[in-house]
């Protein structure tokens, strides 16, 4: 092995251990158009977390506690009457408060995640106070900036005359 590459020993691989480089292999070639449009390329879009998928995670980790003071109680020989009042009364415990409960990011967990990265950009957002309809290159439009600024001076106008009444 030698720089991280190849077998750490050749023993049983059939082979002498010797590292070559594929030479059947075709190289792609890109040219300068197709290099010239990547830049042109949208920049990718952040799919939004679906909500019903991260509240039944939610629900189903309540299940999960709720299962395991259930198993506990009758391990120690609790009649049934009073383990179900316990275990109903944790779960609406943790019903009541079920926003609370954050599930943990894994890496299968995709709508976590997504949910996760949503905050974050919201986040960065506001740090950069950017608006929320911004849209990139927007600055460059001289129509479109002419356009906003009518319309920001309509609003002002409109707030003054509501401050006058």
């Amino acid at each position: 092995m030698y720089n991280g590459i190849g077998l750490t020993t050749p023993r049983g691989s059939g082979t002498n251990g010797y590292v070559v480089r594929n030479l059947s292999t075709l190289r792609t070639y890109q040219s300068p158009q197709d290099r010239a449009a990547a830049w042109d390329a949208a920049p990718p879009k952040h799919r939004e977390p679906d909500e019903a998928i991260l509240e039944h995670e939610r629900k189903r980790k309540v299940e999960i506690k709720c299962l395991e003071l259930q198993l506990e109680l009758e391990d120690k020989g609790i009649d049934e009457d009073e383990i179900e009042t316990q275990v109903s009364a944790l779960r609406e415990k943790l019903l009541a408060n079920l926003a609370a409960i954050a599930p943990p990011k894994k890496p299968t967990d995709t709508h976590g995640m997504a949910a996760a990265k949503k905050a974050e950009l919201d986040k960065m957002a506001r740090a950069l106070g950017t608006r929320n309809n911004y849209q990139e290159g927007e600055a460059f439009d001289r129509e479109k900036q002419e356009e906003n600024k009518l319309k920001r001076l309509a609003e002002r106008e409109e707030r003054e005359r509501k401050k006058e009444e």
